[in-house]
């Protein structure tokens, strides 16, 4: 008899909390939860997996790009719950990689791109490096978050410009753009509807809300994680799998990104 009341308290504790699984992960009926943008930025720094996507102007396709973390599966494996272990991330370190090229309004030459942004075991960036180049520049970006300070090379007809700006000139992303690459960047920022900014905007900190909700992914609805912020006056959002792949980006100047299942019927 105590064999049987035990082996039914284990059925039952079963059934129930499969139940209570299912309903926190089907039973939202769509609805919109706010969750803390903590939980989604480890989620995307320890996705086990790259990020594929297709990238639109206007909803025409214009490239790829592809998104990736250094730290992958290792990382990924850990409990959330509990630190990771002091020596991978003193060997890893967290680190996101993007690359790709694109096709930018009427300007011929096809831009590619290639950076990566280092972090600390906080998660607190600590450098950054960019690429950009097409047939008439290339454009060398290299940051350091304990210098406050952003070192700009631009190659242009076998000329070579060099600039050194603190973090309190960065007011005016176009402006400054404009001074370094001259007609470059006018055709590259002629097909990107960017606003002119008001002295200081800028350095404004960006508020990002994040949620989870649900979104088409082929022919079901998933849930997601939801980061949407306004940068300039445009809206920016982001969906990210429960895993950290991201999957959707919307940015100003009609500009998206999204893997190919992504809105598919």
């Amino acid at each position: 008899m105590t064999a049987r009341l035990t082996f039914l308290g284990i059925t039952a504790f079963w059934v129930t909390m499969n139940i209570l699984l299912w309903r926190a992960e089907f039973g939202s009926h769509g609805e919109d939860v706010s969750v803390p943008q903590e939980l989604v930025w480890r989620r995307i720094l320890t996705a086990p997996d790259a990020s594929s996507l297709s990238v639109y102007q206007n909803g025409v396709r214009t490239g790829y790009c592809e998104f990736s973390t250094g730290v992958g599966q290792a990382m990924a494996t850990l409990d959330d719950d509990k630190p990771p272990q002091a020596g991978l991330v003193a060997r890893a370190g967290y680190q996101i990689r993007l690359s790709g090229n694109v096709a930018v309004g009427d300007f011929t030459n096809r831009l590619k791109f290639d950076g990566h942004v280092l972090f600390n075991s906080a998660r607190q960036w600590q450098e950054l490096n960019l690429k950009i180049s097409s047939r008439v520049a290339v454009v060398e970006i290299h940051s350091l978050a304990t210098n406050q300070s952003v070192h700009v090379k631009v190659t242009s007809d076998g000329e070579v410009t060099e600039h050194d700006l603190a973090f309190a000139d960065l007011q005016n992303p176009g402006a400054l753009l404009r001074a370094f690459t001259g007609n470059f960047a006018d055709a590259l920022l002629g097909g990107v509807d960017l606003p002119e900014l008001a002295p200081g905007a800028a350095a404004q900190q960006i508020q990002w809300d994040a949620r989870r909700t649900r979104a088409r992914l082929g022919t079901e609805k998933v849930p997601v994680y939801r980061l949407q912020t306004s940068v300039f006056g445009r809206d920016c959002i982001v969906d990210v799998s429960t895993l950290g792949e991201i999957l959707h980006l919307e940015l100003p100047g009609n500009i998206s990104a999204r893997i190919d299942e992504w809105g598919s019927p």
